[in-house]
């Protein structure tokens, strides 16, 4: 099975910075797709930042220019690093993953979330 573990979420004043780690771990041959999704009070889960197949970066609209993703692939782990923070920025933000399996079957895995509030 598959562990995705989250963490570096925290309560931030408007304008300050976070970064969100997410480190997968288990019985992984290679992980095919990773990403950061978010889903605010009452709002649907929305996707924030991923490494495309090709290896490159997509984000959303309302983040660029001020959101990072990165990733260690010999820790398995992926980074969002979050500047100047708005009030709306707040949601959980949960890791997605693609994960093929030493078994070698494929599997979608959700991480538990991690809260990140932006307030004065």
């Amino acid at each position: 099975q598959v562990q995705l573990v989250e963490s570096g979420g925290a309560l931030v004043q408007p304008g300050g910075s976070l970064r969100l780690s997410c480190a997968a771990s288990g019985s992984i041959f290679s992980i095919n797709y990773m990403g950061w999704y978010r889903q605010a009070p009452g709002k649907q889960r929305e996707l924030v930042a991923t490494f495309t197949a090709t290896g490159g970066t997509t984000y959303a609209d309302p983040v660029k220019g001020r959101f990072t993703i990165s990733r260690d692939n010999a820790k398995n782990t992926v980074y969002l690093q979050m500047n100047s923070l708005k009030p709306e920025d707040t949601a959980v933000y949960y890791c997605h993953a693609l994960v093929t399996l030493i078994a070698r079957s494929i599997i979608s895995h959700w991480g538990q979330g991690t809260q990140v509030t932006v307030s004065s």
